[in-house]
């Protein structure tokens, strides 16, 4: 099967330069604002997503109108965020790897909601991950390889009570056989020493963060 991206732009910080990251092939997905981001900036989004309520009606008809395929929910009666419905379309697409843009901001739940979605996507073997202007992160329960992306530090964040077995290669500080548990920092602001660094794990789920202030 060939294999196939999907990029979400979503209603958070979103900027020019994240136009950047659409590849020709993209399966292109714009969640609530995000929507209106793409097409503003002349991009066609093939599915346009979202309960629509940080957007006038008169830009709502400008999404639909512009996009692709537009699927409007009612803000009250949904189940999950607009981020989420974008997710769960590119699983519809069979998307192996998602890109999600403009999912962190100002509203700390929202983020936190967002990173969290990384679970979903990994339950549904999909290669997830959340790219923002000073952050890259992804979310891994077996082996990671860490590509240099022009951030500064590679930080371990674990998302479950405890992560065992951490195996670092490729790092300024090397783990064999290490454990961190929720509530340490000993994970934070490690660095990439190599062309390409390796992170396994042996049970838990480690979030790993690239970032650069």
């Amino acid at each position: 099967m060939t294999r196939k991206r999907a990029i979400v732009f979503s209603g958070g910080r979103l900027h020019e330069e994240d136009l950047q990251q659409i590849h020709p092939d993209d399966f292109i997905i714009g969640a609530d604002k995000g929507a209106l981001f793409l097409i503003e900036h002349g991009v066609t989004p093939h599915v346009s997503v979202g309960d629509f309520d940080s957007i006038s009606p008169e830009e709502q008809a400008q999404v639909r109108s512009a996009s692709q395929r537009m699927i409007a929910c009612d803000p009250v009666l949904k189940d999950l965020t607009d981020t989420e419905l974008a997710l769960e379309i590119a699983m519809d697409e069979h998307a192996d790897h998602v890109l999600m843009l403009g999912v962190t901001g100002t509203r700390m739940d929202h983020t936190l909601a967002n990173i969290q979605i990384l679970v979903r996507a990994m339950q549904h073997h999909i290669r997830c991950a959340i790219m923002d202007a000073h952050n890259y992160i992804e979310l891994t329960g077996s082996t990671l390889e860490i590509q240099p992306m022009g951030y500064t530090y590679t930080s371990l964040i674990p998302l479950t009570a405890e992560v065992t077995g951490i195996e670092l290669e490729g790092f300024m500080y090397p783990l064999h056989n290490a454990t961190l548990k929720m509530g340490q920092s000993r994970g934070v602001s490690n660095k990439l020493t190599a062309t390409k660094g390796t992170i396994s794990i042996r049970s838990g789920l480690l979030l790993v963060i690239q970032s650069k202030d």
